[in-house]
């Protein structure tokens, strides 16, 4: 009787979150679904290209592509006001593009050229742009986690109305930075959301050879903190995360934590040849792609003809070709841009001469 009264459990446990999730996806109108499409459709193109453009060595430095985590940023960009403030990781050129930037000026940062979102100054690593709210791709690992907060904490002081959200990967969990940042936005009830864009690796380290606990969620236990997992291979389930996180921190709820369960495509940067994980493993995330699981809703309610859908993908791949048009075209720094975009405050009182 015991054994049956689990199984009928554990059945209701399952219709559950079956009907949930059906319900999750009947959620949202056709308008968001094309919009969804279309900007993951624009993100993964351009990703692509920008692949193809570091090995024929059109730029250099460090490159580190987000295909395959396109529903995080789209999720991210339905749940949030455009107000809102965003910072991240290194694997950046996504989040601009989700948030209005041009693809032009992202490029052209790759590229170094002046018209890039920081003038070519930050490259592919160091994506910023004032105007989205974009307050940087960050290079040193896990230092955008008490930047965030610190973010959160300035618009709570002026009281303004804004979230911040924080991303970092799976990796950068393990910093120490992260527990003490927790701990204070927790005792400020500082309106932050920190998101694990959790891609199962630290670099080509996985996630269950760096700690014991392999249930990220559980950082939060010791600070009282509310989280969740969060399925990030669907768009769907990232707004409604994201947005229960939002409107816990407008209303003075403090922050959250939300793990999200995303995936990589491609290396960890450019130069990964990927010996950590299987063909199969890539495969079976391959078969869980966001962008044809939006397509797929599309196509099965019938919101774009095949014509249609032919109309975007041209106009996508038109897009991404203008904008590397326009880095390639765009104009070099001249030496003098070494001494432009310096701080320095003249009237600074702990300087004696």
């Amino acid at each position: 009787m015991a054994t049956k009264t689990k199984v009928a459990k554990a059945s209701a446990v399952k219709k559950a979150a079956t009907s949930k999730n059906s319900a999750s996806k009947s959620a949202f109108p056709k308008a968001t679904y094309l919009k969804w499409y279309r900007e993951m459709l624009l993100m993964r193109k351009f990703e692509e290209k920008c692949g193809q453009l570091y090995i024929q060595q059109k730029f250099g430095g460090f490159c580190h592509l987000y295909i395959g985590q396109e529903a995080v940023m789209s999720g991210m960009a339905t749940a949030l006001r455009p107000s809102d403030r965003v910072i991240t990781a290194y694997r950046d050129h996504a989040h601009p593009l989700v948030l209005g930037t041009d693809p032009g000026r992202v490029f052209a940062e790759m590229y170094g050229r002046t018209t890039g979102t920081s003038k070519g100054k930050g490259g592919s690593m160091h994506m910023f742009d004032k105007e989205k709210n974009l307050f940087g791709g960050h290079g040193i690992v896990g230092a955008q986690i008490p930047m965030g907060a610190g973010i959160a904490f300035a618009d709570k002081y002026r009281n303004e109305d804004h979230v911040t959200i924080c991303f970092f990967g799976d990796g950068a969990a393990r910093q120490g930075a992260l527990h003490e940042t927790f701990n204070m936005a927790m005792l400020w009830k500082l309106p932050v959301i920190f998101v694990v864009e959790n891609n199962n690796y630290a670099m080509g380290t996985s996630v269950e050879r760096t700690s014991n606990v392999t249930d990220l969620t559980k950082l939060a236990l010791g600070f009282d903190m509310p989280a969740e997992s969060v399925d990030g291979m669907r768009p769907e389930a990232v707004a409604e995360a994201i947005a229960r996180a939002a409107e816990r921190g407008r209303n003075d709820g403090g922050p959250t934590l939300l793990d999200i369960k995303t995936y990589r495509y491609k290396g960890h940067s450019m130069s990964d040849p990927q010996y950590y994980r299987t063909k199969e493993e890539v495969k079976e995330y391959i078969e869980k792609d966001p962008i044809e699981h939006v397509l797929s809703v599309i196509k099965k309610n019938k919101w774009m003809s095949a014509k249609q859908i032919e109309d975007v993908q041209a106009e996508i791949k038109q897009v991404v070709a203008d904008a590397v048009t326009f880095a390639e075209n765009s104009p070099e720094p001249t030496a003098d841009e070494l001494y432009e975009d310096v701080y320095m405050q003249k009237d600074y009182p702990y300087v004696n001469d």
